[in-house]
């Protein structure tokens, strides 16, 4: 592929993809170890009833997040850190590009852990394994995203069915072993949590995901492929990691799948529902790091970029680093859907529904604007009690919203470098 995925273009309608392709690519996202164990968190906390309803909710949210962003990548063939360009300026959409690339790299280096880690303590091999198996995966999962968005397209249509059947084999078995519904509406929770803040759960388990979910809702061919794929995604396929985990929790005590459907005597299909899981996950991860990376650096070179940053989390897994790192990661998902309410209002209210060009655009090299906004979304987020994924993206939006009508040099947006010379 000789364009590489157009990382630093509009993806041009000949490369554009039908819904079976899009939606494959992003449920193949979705289906991620830790949202279950957020959904193990609920499921301790609430009846079944209200919990239902609590996934729904929350992931339509999600979902409706997502969907906005996907919109605008359809339709302008963008990604977010190329839209970033347009609201943080050449030289500001840098400060994106680094959050971005530094949070997806940090979860690659967890996914290439946990696998090993898992696997050993499945199988019964020696520990002395976990290291090299750390390497062999650290590698072997950015294979299809070296190759790219075709890569990830080959691999998700056959994953994709095979982890929806044994979620599926799963649940029945659990809900036989548990009487059906009857034996779940007698589970009392065990903890105590707040309606609000287990859609904050929900939220920011994957909000950051959604945020960068944009690398494949721009291959859509149309807008109306790109809203179905990701609200399936985000919206069907996140609530059924959320609802997956809450259940192993209720019947098993179990959030992860491969540990209920050990339990449940399925050691083959765990270890396979294991390598699906993780690989759809990693291939994903370590391509929007590289496309973050190409914005960056400014280099057409994704599948070097790629390998490099294989590399970098290859090494924070063997190291041990991964752990330390997952506080951090889990703060910067609240610093990161500022971006996207920054995105959504610059494209509608500034650019009225349509980016030119970008080799044709005059861009500055800091939108402060745009800057400003995402600073005062950030805060908010951060500081906010109540749903700080969605705080952060509604103030950064209002606030973007407010700055374009204020007319103040201070305001004005940093010239480009040629311009100044």
């Amino acid at each position: 592929m000789h364009h590489s995925d157009y990382p630093l273009s509009e993806v041009p309608t000949s490369a554009r993809k039908g819904l079976l392709s899009t939606s494959a690519v992003l449920l193949g996202f979705t289906f991620f170890t830790a949202t279950m164990w957020a959904g193990g968190t609920l499921g301790q906390a609430f009846p079944i009833g209200q919990l239902l309803w609590i996934i729904v909710i929350g992931n339509l949210l999600l979902g409706m997040y997502a969907v906005a962003l996907a919109y605008i990548a359809c339709k302008s063939g963008l990604n977010s850190v190329l839209m970033g360009r347009f609201c943080f300026g050449e030289k500001g959409s840098k400060l994106s590009d680094f959050i971005l690339g530094f949070t997806q790299i940090g979860w690659y280096a967890w996914g290439t852990a946990t696998i090993a880690l898992v696997l050993v303590r499945t199988t019964g091999m020696p520990e002395w394994l976990e290291i090299p198996l750390m390497v062999l995966f650290g590698f072997g999962f950015c294979v299809t995203a070296m190759i790219g968005y075709r890569g990830m397209d080959w691999l998700s249509r056959f994953a994709v069915p095979a982890m929806m059947l044994f979620i599926v084999i799963s649940l029945f078995t659990g809900l036989v072993d548990v009487r059906g519904f009857a034996g779940l509406s007698q589970q009392t929770p065990t903890e105590s949590m707040s309606v609000a803040a287990a859609i904050t759960v929900i939220i920011g388990t994957f909000i950051s995901g959604g945020t960068q979910a944009t690398n494949w809702s721009r291959f859509a061919k149309t807008p109306k492929i790109a809203v179905i794929a990701t609200l399936a995604a985000f919206f069907v396929g996140n609530g059924l990691m959320v609802l997956t985990g809450a259940l192993g929790t209720m019947i098993y005590q179990q959030a992860d799948i491969v540990d209920v459907l050990i339990a449940q005597g399925f050691v083959t299909i765990a270890v396979l529902m294991l390598f699906l899981n993780i690989w759809t996950t990693q291939d994903n991860t370590i391509y929007n790091f590289a496309v973050a990376g190409c914005n960056l650096l400014r280099t057409e070179k994704r599948r070097l970029v790629t390998v490099g940053g294989a590399a970098i989390g290859t090494v924070l897994a063997v190291g041990g680093m991964y752990n330390l790192l997952i506080p951090f990661l889990v703060l910067l998902g609240t610093f990161i859907p500022p971006m996207g309410g920054v995105i959504m209002a610059d494209f509608w209210l500034k650019h009225k529904g349509r980016y030119p060009t970008l080799d044709k655009a005059q861009l500055p090299d800091f939108n402060r604007r745009g800057l400003a906004a995402y600073a005062l979304g950030a805060g908010a987020a951060y500081f906010s009690p109540l749903l700080p994924p969605l705080i952060g993206v509604v103030v950064a939006a209002g606030s973007y919203a407010v700055l374009l009508r204020l007319n103040h040099a201070t305001l004005g947006d940093s010239l480009p470098s040629t311009a100044k010379q």
